[in-house]
């Protein structure tokens, strides 16, 4: 039929070839317009439909695939485009829609059970996704054998990483950088980070080698494709405390500014981590990379559970307390048995001085989830501590019942305790802790121990008698053991002093214990810093030893003093020269009276007769002044006012002496022009 105002349709046939050929182009867009030109003839053709999903699907629409699928729910049903829907829902972060669409499927395909490794995997089922590949290497064999080998190797590295599990070794043989890279992952999570380190270079090397090949690629490309291996390698150094390099490398994959975000979201992570309270700018920089778009679908929920307890710690840092509450809350909401929100939430209440807001949010904590109340006990004991409560803090560690006997939890009450000369209420602490041990574990090393510096604190702080019995049982213990019978009998040498003797008997006699040492030649030594004078002989015995011979001391030899430098032996020294001058006999004082009138007596340029003229101390009208140090108060008549004024006069031998200095040369020194 003739369409109206336009020219006769072509025929379907027509159409399905125009479909097979763009098809095999690859031109899906075509292939759209002639599958739409079929549907408008046939409307309900499950095949026409089923290949206009796949075009929508090629070309990366998937909403509107998944839309084609909706609308024509009769005729496309899930034994016909169970992968198609499920391919979308996936594409489309809708990870479990597409597991229930995948689990729905009356058969599954192979390609349906490679989608449904890919799901399990996103949803973290890696024990699920494990089985799932297995069973798919083992009943495939087409060229795409080495792609599910690297997704089985990913899925036995996120075993090792995020669950601590330990698989069996499957064989892979590491031919790729991709499954190299994979099983330093697994090592690393293993806590075999040096081997891990190992398979790391190996994976970069591999890498060099297989893009060495295309010669388009510059060194920056290399770099980029290196990234995630060289940001592994990073975290390796951070975690064996290599922080300086850590952070170096994972700023020059920043600098790269590669396109995953999810790897750029891990590595801001951690430079913030090891940042910590410190270069707080830096790490508000390197938040807003892990705020990029889509880095919750590239990350697992541990990375990103990681990321909001960093952002919550740094809002702290910062001062933000609201900040730091509101993300702190937000992840006890998504998992209530999380102790560390709390504990955060708890450091905040802490910082703004809210003390007993701190220890009743962590009481209630505890109250709700006593798995967690050791660790919440020791925070609280913690805040006591850092409040100088030492009595509340004891308190709170004895009411921990788990960790009541450790030789940690000992310590730390025994300390405390001293800290507050408790010294009872300490031994008592020692003495639950023996007691626990000689019922439980009697011949544990733990128990000796505690016994002995029960003991040695015991003598520590005087208290001899409780001593006594737990030197005894460690000398039952090791009735060899010469220390511990040393320090039994000097207890009861102030007890009982006839036990002290008894016991002293089972100690080794004196020529056993005789220490083979040369006195004399440890004495003469080089380190000796003290030597054992022999006592003075009388001298009636040392006379009859010495003989008639006469002993001659020996003389010690005098310096002879330094002469001066223009001594002259004929001329005798003077007898007065040690006296000050003023002291000796020939001192006559200064010479006066010839420069007496001239400079400094007077006003400046003034002659002799000048001057007493002009001293105001002659004059009988002159009004009193106050004194200034160093010359004599101005006066004078208005009859004077040709006088220069004192201070605008000049010493008469002031230009003199200036002209004479300048005439001075220094010795060694040349004229200049």
């Amino acid at each position: 039929m003739a369409n109206p105002g336009g020219g006769a349709s072509p025929p379907v046939a027509t159409l399905w070839g125009e479909v097979n050929k763009a098809g095999q182009n690859g031109d899906f867009t075509r292939a759209l317009k002639s599958l739409n030109k079929i549907l408008q003839v046939t409307k309900e053709d499950v095949t026409a439909l089923h290949c206009k999903v796949v075009c929508l699907i090629q070309n990366g629409t998937f909403k509107e695939a998944l839309n084609v699928i909706h609308s024509n729910t009769k005729v496309l049903t899930s034994d016909v485009v169970a992968f198609e829907k499920a391919y979308c829902e996936y594409r489309l972060n809708r990870i479990e829609t597409a597991l229930k669409t995948i689990e729905g499927a009356p058969q599954k395909s192979e390609k349906l059970k490679e989608l449904h490794g890919q799901v399990l995997y996103r949803l973290e089922r890696y024990s699920d996704c494990l089985s799932v590949y297995r069973d798919i290497i083992r009943n495939s064999q087409d060229d795409y054998d080495e792609e599910r080998k690297t997704n089985l190797s990913a899925v036995l590295a996120a075993l090792s990483i995020w669950e601590k599990k330990s698989t069996e070794d499957l064989g892979i043989q590491e031919t790729t950088y991709e499954l190299c890279y994979n099983s330093a992952c697994t090592l690393i999570g293993q806590g075999q980070l040096r081997e891990g380190m190992v398979k790391l270079r190996e994976a970069e090397e591999l890498c060099r080698q297989s893009i060495s090949e295309d010669a388009d690629l510059t060194e920056e490309d290399i770099e980029a494709e290196l990234a995630i291996i060289h940001g592994q390698m990073a975290y390796v150094m951070q975690l064996q405390g290599n922080t300086d390099n850590a952070l170096q490398l994972y700023n020059q994959i920043i600098k790269l500014k590669p396109t995953d975000v999810g790897l750029l979201a891990v590595v801001a992570n951690n430079i913030i981590t090891v940042n910590k309270d410190q270069n707080v700018f830096d790490s508000k920089k390197k938040v807003k990379l892990t705020n990029a778009e889509g880095v919750e679908h590239k990350l697992c929920k541990k990375q990103l559970q990681a990321i909001e307890f960093n952002k919550a710690l740094l809002s702290m840092y910062t001062n933000q307390a609201d900040q730091c509450r509101k993300l702190s809350a937000s992840l006890q909401s998504q998992d209530p048995e999380d102790l560390l929100p709390v504990l955060i939430q708890a450091a905040q209440l802490y910082k703004e001085k809210q003390h007993t807001k701190a220890v009743e949010l962590l009481q209630e904590f505890a109250e709700q989830h006593p798995d967690n109340a050791a660790q919440i006990k020791l925070t609280m004991a913690q805040l006591k501590l850092a409040q100088g409560n030492v009595t509340k803090a004891c308190m709170i560690l004895k009411s921990i019942k788990e960790l009541q006997h450790t030789p940690g939890m000992v310590s730390a009450l025994v300390t405390m305790h001293s800290h507050d000369e408790d010294i009872d209420s300490a031994i008592e602490v020692f003495s639950n802790a023996i007691s626990w041990y000689q019922e439980n574990q009697p011949t544990s090393p733990l128990h000796l121990s505690l016994v002995r510096e029960a003991a040695n604190f015991k003598l520590k702080h005087g208290r001899k008698k409780d001593a006594i019995s737990d030197l005894e049982q460690l000398w039952r213990q090791n009735p060899k053991d010469i220390h511990t019978l040393a320090q039994l009998i000097s207890a009861y040498s102030l007890v009982d002093a006839e036990k002290a003797k008894i016991l002293s008997k089972h100690l080794p006699s004196s020529d056993t214990m005789k220490l083979k040492v040369d006195v004399d030649a440890l004495e003469n030594s080089t380190g000796a810093t003290f030597i054992r004078k022999k006592a003075a002989k009388v001298a009636g015995e040392q006379a009859k030893e010495q003989g008639p011979t006469d002993i001659k001391k020996k003389k010690t030899k005098k310096k002879k003093g330094k002469l001066p430098k223009h001594y002259d032996p004929k001329v005798t020294p003077d007898a007065e020269r040690w006296l000050p001058m003023r002291e000796r006999s020939y001192y006559r004082g200064k010479k006066k009276g010839k420069k007496k009138d001239q400079i400094g007596k007077g006003t400046q340029g003034a002659t002799s007769s000048a001057s007493a003229e002009l001293d105001a101390s002659k004059t009988a009208s002159s009004p009193p002044t106050s004194p200034r140090p160093g010359l004599a108060a101005p006066g004078g008549s208005s009859s004077s006012s040709n006088v220069i004024p004192p201070r605008h006069q000049k010493p008469v031998g002031a230009a003199g002496t200036k002209k004479k200095q300048q005439q001075k040369k220094k010795k060694g020194g040349k004229s200049s022009w």
